[in-house]
């Protein structure tokens, strides 16, 4: 199981727990997650889907970095939990490592946002 903190801007698998971004519209809920290639290069090539609608999808993916001025690299690696929440559009931002570690692991978990 995979667990997102949205007061903590966390994510938690595997025993362990990491900084992660979220948004004012990352749902709350249980969810199946999905692995995808994804062709945009902001993405690195696939991210896990965990929510899609026909306009939008919900995503854990690694850090998106192609709009410096959001400073995401920066906000994922304050301590500060305040810092790294309200920047996405919903999706759930990790560590490249991190993300990594979660494919490996996890890529068909159960997904819960709290």
């Amino acid at each position: 199981m995979v667990v997102v903190n949205l007061a903590l801007a966390s994510i938690c698998f595997a025993g362990n727990c990491f900084p992660a971004l979220v948004g004012d519209n990352t749902p709350a809920g249980t969810f199946s997650l999905s692995h995808q290639q994804i062709p945009d290069p902001g993405y690195g090539g696939d991210i896990l889907v965990y929510k899609e609608n026909r306009r939008y999808l919900w995503a854990i993916h690694r850090v998106y970095t192609l709009n410096p001025a959001e400073r995401r690299m920066e906000r994922l690696k304050s301590a500060q939990a305040d810092a790294r929440r309200s920047i996405t559009n919903g999706c759930i931002n990790v560590m490249p490592d991190v993300y990594q570690k979660l494919v490996d692991c996890c890529s068909r978990d159960v997904l819960v946002i709290l």
